[in-house]
């Protein structure tokens, strides 16, 4: 093969979406396809959208509008694939539009147009797929799909109910990553503490024993791969208190995202949300009692219909009491297709952007305070950036791109090295150390 055929491929939204990304492209490359990021030197472009909420679904066609004007063939996939109907409205001339999770569908579309001219003296594959995340980190989704019917939400409508993997493909996957050089595995799905509930916790057989498809057992066996292994969206569901152990034994990293959305009762139940009756404080401090240096990071929505200034207070002496380390905050938007739509008491724009800023305020304060703690501390850094003068890395408190960074002085580390160091200051969201 003289000369490969060339995909440009444009990612957007969560990291639900770019291990799909990542799932597209091992299989392309798998084919003889190689990637491109210029529009220029793309025969073809494949836009992975976004659709949850009106601003992801705006930025999403933007990005098929520049890919149309700069390139002119086009494929959508992902969230917003789901209404084609918007999308040809906006772009008629684009080649085809396919759902969330529809791999096969994208890979046949690309085929129609452009048919592979697969070398397989020359084309490889790496073991690990490819990956649109550095090298030293990995996504690892768990499960596809949701059975909660959160009034806000239309994820179970682009994605389906849950849909489990079977322990042994999750463990394989995650043994070849760690051997390609991966140190730090993120765990995600849309709800990982639900893992497995489908299948009835269904066991499968991973190097002569039996692991059942639960949570607890899943994490316990990845915790033995001897890699960062970090959880995100957790539901407090009541067996999550079982994880504590996992972290006391340092199977799993003490970082626990945990998507609370709100903290009156009133409002998580216009929500429907799971857990809600959940005694989310008391939780919250065993917890620390049982891992004084678990980081705990949540999610809010302010501005939810029917959301009264008791409602916002409320949340905010919540927050007081609760001093979750790592937060994410949004205004409410009314998705197409939510039920919360038809809620009343809407809030004004003005006010939600009120309470945002209030919110998150208040957020800044608790977090200054409690990195200030961690100053004198030894900790260990994941280094993620080398720079001539300094590197840039995270702590087991941090998440990439979501969280903060610990700075340090560079003395030869290597992206991917876990290095020991002393934390000497702080500031709102960072750490620096020596």
């Amino acid at each position: 093969m003289t000369q490969n055929t060339r995909i440009g491929f444009i990612s957007l939204g969560c990291p639900k979406a770019l291990v799909d990304s990542e799932q597209i492209l091992t299989r392309l490359q798998s084919e003889g396809y190689t990637t491109t990021a210029k529009y220029s030197e793309a025969d073809l472009v494949v836009v992975n959208t976004c659709g949850f909420l009106d601003s992801a679904r705006k930025e999403s066609l933007e990005a098929i509008g520049e890919a149309m004007t700069k390139n002119g063939q086009v494929i959508v996939t992902g969230c917003l694939g789901a209404e084609a109907e918007l999308i040809r409205h906006a772009h008629p001339d684009v080649i085809a539009i396919t759902g969330p999770n529809q791999h096969e569908n994208v890979v046949a579309a690309i085929h129609d147009v452009l048919p592979p001219k697969h070398d397989p003296f020359l084309d490889l594959v790496p073991a690990q797929g490819i990956k649109l995340t550095p090298r030293h980190y990995a996504y690892l989704k768990i499960s596809e799909g949701c059975n909660h019917r959160c009034s806000f939400c239309i994820i179970p409508q682009l994605r389906g109910s849950l849909v489990s993997r079977p322990v042994s493909d999750v463990l394989s996957e995650a043994e070849t990553l760690v051997n390609a050089g991966v140190q730090e595995l993120l765990i995600i799905s849309q709800d990982t503490s639900a893992y497995g509930v489908d299948t009835r916790y269904a066991p499968s057989q991973w190097k002569e024993r039996e692991i059942p498809a639960r949570l607890e057992d899943l994490c316990m066996a990845l915790g033995e791969l001897g890699v960062w292994i970090r959880l995100h969206y957790v539901y407090p569901y009541p067996h999550v208190d079982n994880l504590i152990t996992l972290i006391q034994e340092e199977k799993i990293l003490p970082y626990l995202d945990v998507p609370f959305q709100h903290a009156s009762q009133k409002i998580l139940k216009s929500m429907k949300r799971p857990a809600a009756e959940a005694k989310t404080l008391d939780r919250i401090y065993n917890w620390r009692k049982q891992v004084p240096d678990l980081t705990i990071r949540s999610t809010f929505i302010v501005g939810f219909p029917g959301e009264t200034e008791e409602d916002f207070d409320y949340l905010l002496e919540w927050l007081n009491e609760a001093q979750l380390d790592r937060i994410g905050c949004f205004k409410y938007e009314a998705v197409s297709g939510a039920a919360a739509n038809q809620l009343p008491g809407a809030v004004p724009e003005k006010i939600k952007t009120e309470r945002w800023h209030k919110l998150m305020a208040l957020q800044k304060e608790i977090s200054e305070k409690r990195l200030q703690e961690k100053v004198g501390q030894k900790i260990q850094v994941i280094v993620d950036e080398v720079n001539q003068d300094h590197i840039i890395g995270r702590s087991k408190g941090d998440a990439p791109e979501i969280d903060g960074n610990v700075f340090l002085p560079n003395t030869k580390f290597k992206i991917g090295d876990i290095v020991n160091a002393q934390v000497i200051s702080s500031d709102s969201y960072d750490l620096w150390a020596e």
